[in-house]
């Protein structure tokens, strides 16, 4: 029998786990279905996913962790237990060891709720570790140097801004405004300035295609199907980059003001090193066109993205199993 090291990222959009030796083994979206009558899962993951907003009354498709937290725990243990399975496969395993990714500014309780999720889906050793530290881990970043390094991630849920040096984190925040935001400010754009109602997936499909937080010089565009609010049918209407960046310029410069106030509370010593060595930006929401432009323009620091920033934390979990089992090996 074969003990498996396993790193997740539990992430409020996606889960990604991470198997040594393997690499990340499954990303799926964190979605859960049931029906609210037997409160049955009806699915979980993709298949979950596709049915937010196209679902008969009494079924229900929810995400169970909102803002990096968990807000459903019951439903989190069983969506843990089954990405589990589905990675590691039903062979009889060891029980694995366990580490979980967690935004920076989470409670002690909130921890608690996650370590104990995790243990009831299976797990023999579970290790927390705060998302940026995992994120600057996944992005190759040697961070036990007494050295500054800025990590920026931006999740589904929340964005954690750290300045980490020996190890650890110096100085950080979290910020609930993240990715699903992003997708809230174009709902709420779109409807206010063309009378259309669209749902979260139609406006994560523009804020992918079409999204810019920075001024470009050719604009893109693309067609856009929802309800015409005077009229209540459906009605198509073309939008441009221009406007995505008008829709969401309040929300990035949310993000941008929060890696501002960190980057005041730095060591002088450490605000040095960054300044030489740039920001890091991981996470899924770091992949918004223009985002390195902005952050760069508004702090005067060269900002770069991850090679693959949407598996860092994950990659960055698994490794720190490994790095705590060979540090306890060698103890």
């Amino acid at each position: 029998m074969v003990a498996t090291d396993i790193g997740i990222d539990l992430g409020t959009a996606s889960i990604l786990v991470y198997i040594k030796d393997k690499g990340v083994v499954l990303k799926e979206p964190s979605v859960v279905a049931f029906d609210r009558d037997t409160n049955k899962i009806k699915a979980i993951g993709e298949n979950a996913r596709l049915m937010l907003g196209r679902t008969p009354g009494n079924i229900v498709a929810v995400r169970p962790l909102r803002q990096g937290v968990i807000s459903n725990y019951t439903v989190t243990e069983k969506m843990l237990k089954y990405f589990m399975q589905k990675a590691v496969g039903r062979r009889t395993f060891r029980k694995p060891r366990i580490c979980v990714g967690v935004p920076s500014g989470v409670t002690e309780v909130e921890q608690k709720a996650v370590e104990d999720a995790a243990y009831q889906a299976g797990a023999r050793e579970v290790a927390i570790i705060e998302e940026p530290i995992a994120a600057a881990i996944g992005a190759g970043i040697d961070i036990a140097k007494p050295c500054g390094n800025m990590v920026v991630d931006i999740g589904g849920g929340t964005s954690d801004i750290a300045v980490i040096s020996l190890g650890s984190t110096v100085v950080s925040t979290s910020i609930k405004i993240a990715g699903d935001n992003f997708d809230e400010a174009i709902v709420r754009y779109m409807r206010k300035k063309h009378k259309l109602l669209i749902g979260e997936r139609s406006a994560e499909d523009l804020k992918i295609k079409i999204g810019s937080c920075f001024k470009r010089t050719e604009a893109d565009s693309m067609d856009i199907k929802g309800r015409d609010l005077v009229t209540g049918l459906p009605k198509t209407i073309r939008a441009t980059s221009t406007e995505m960046e008008e829709a969401l310029r309040e929300t990035t410069s949310q993000i941008v003001d929060a890696i501002h106030s960190v980057l005041e509370k730095t060591p002088p010593e450490l605000a040095a090193d960054i300044a030489d060595r740039g920001i890091v930006l991981t996470g899924g929401g770091s992949l918004l066109r223009g985002l390195e432009d902005l952050i760069a323009d508004k702090t005067g620091i060269n900002t770069m993205t991850a090679e693959d920033p949407m598996t860092a934390v994950a990659v960055g979990t698994g490794k720190y199993v490994e790095f705590i089992a060979g540090y306890r090996d060698d103890t």
